[in-house]
């Protein structure tokens, strides 16, 4: 790193939730590999977040570098308007492989944000040329969908670090949040809220939308999986279609390929995004049923009106269909299953600390709850001094390490956060 690339940083990159006057800490990270992340300085810190849950096999993973490499040597980019190529076709055999018979048709597209305007826009397009009065999406709150403009209208107006964006948003309908955890007792009240929602607005729903079990920034709370097949029973009733949202949960973090396996059910759309390339680059992919996509094709336009640039990226897809097929050895499961342990055994023990409300682990992902709002700028400084990178957010400490991480990595984890939660400096 050149001297004054940091401050150059600091005077002229935006960085995501950020400001350009009162930054965050930055840390220059000059390499990457495993699970670890080196710093300019050589200081190597353990990635408990997988660069926001996407690079489940680590860093510098070779069968994804040498699927890269050899691609990249062919054509690293061609326009997908009127042109097909071999990688596009393979990782969507490849998706098809590991999808429920249901999801045959794939929109492949450049983020998770956009997967999800993809998903609302098919959504909309199906809807209209049924019922040219439905208006709503319906989804529950304390969700989040991204940053596109219509995916910010179903993140909950309230909570949502989109909020200051709401008078110009579309509305749309919220129910409450689910209150039954993963593990609870099924108390049928619990869908009362959703369920009375789509029976008063049910001839003006364009569709239902939702992470599935697991929330992510909107509060990292996991909900029953009754709730979810209770939702699909409801959407079958009124002919509502089903959009979930596996942007975050896709590619085996729950503990299943996909979270909605926890509730033995199949939406009618489904979004991926994040782990769908194993962290090497951005991809996503929405995928819908024939009787959408036929609807949509022969109806005026007879088109699905959307096309990126960047749609069907040959570098990408060749990276995602080699990560799929890494992910159908089936070895992720004894990963994600010797992470979840580890975590119940070693974290579920800090419950009854003073400063914890709850600690919930599914899969890959742990988080921990706390009453009062954490100094992200201080703890973040107090765990790279202790060789660990975890980026907290409001009172909410969460993991999703690589898959590959090692249990001594681990350990190392937990004794950081142990440390760091009885610091008072590094709580608000």
């Amino acid at each position: 790193m050149k001297k004054n690339d940091l401050k150059f940083d600091l005077q002229h990159i935006w960085h995501p939730y950020d400001s350009m006057k009162k930054s965050v800490t930055r840390y220059f990270v000059s390499s990457a590999h495993g699970v670890y992340l080196k710093l300019n300085n050589n200081i190597k810190l353990i990635d408990a977040m997988s660069s926001w849950w996407s690079a489940i096999h680590g860093y510098n993973f070779q069968p994804l570098n040498n699927a890269a490499i050899q691609q990249i040597n062919k054509m690293s980019h061609v326009m997908f308007g009127g042109l097909t190529h071999a990688p596009a076709i393979k990782l969507c055999k490849e998706l098809i492989k590991i999808l429920p018979k249901k999801l045959e048709c794939i929109f492949l597209c450049d983020s998770g944000s956009v997967s999800i305007e993809v998903a609302m826009k098919m959504a909309i397009q199906y809807c209209n040329t049924i019922n040219h009065t439905k208006k709503y999406f319906l989804t529950i709150r304390h969700g989040y969908h991204g940053d596109k403009f219509s995916s910010m209208s179903i993140c909950d107006p309230i909570i949502s670090m989109h909020s200051l964006y709401n008078t110009v948003l579309p509305k749309n309908l919220f129910a409450q949040q689910p209150e039954l955890s993963f593990t609870d007792s099924w108390k049928n009240n619990d869908i009362s809220s959703f369920m009375n929602l789509i029976i008063q607005y049910k001839s003006k729903i364009i569709a239902v939308i939702l992470e599935p079990i697991v929330q992510g920034i909107g509060g990292m709370k996991f909900y029953h999986p009754e709730y979810l097949k209770k939702v699909r029973l409801l959407c079958n009733m009124y002919n509502i279609p089903l959009i979930l949202d596996e942007i975050a949960t896709g590619f085996g973090r729950t503990g299943k390929m996909f979270a909605f396996e926890h509730s033995n059910i199949v939406p009618d759309i489904l979004c991926l995004g994040k782990a769908l390339t194993g962290g090497m680059m951005t991809l996503a992919a929405t995928v819908t049923t024939k009787k959408i996509a036929d609807v949509i094709s022969n109806h005026y336009p007879y088109k699905f009106m959307h096309g990126p640039t960047f749609m069907g990226n040959p570098l990408a897809c060749s990276v995602a269909s080699k990560n799929i097929s890494i992910l159908r050895t089936q070895k992720w499961k004894i990963q994600v299953r010797r992470i979840e342990e580890f975590f119940k055994k070693k974290l579920l023990p800090l419950i009854n600390h003073p400063r914890i409300v709850q600690i919930r682990i599914l899969g890959a992902i742990a988080v921990i709850e706390f009453y009062s709002f954490i100094n992200v700028t201080l703890i973040q400084k107090f765990f790279v001094n202790h060789g660990v990178w975890i980026r907290p957010f409001q009172n909410i400490l969460y993991l999703t390490p690589p898959y590959i991480i090692k249990t001594h990595h681990l350990k190392k984890i937990i004794t950081t956060i142990k440390y760091a939660i009885q610091n008072n400096t590094l709580f608000l």
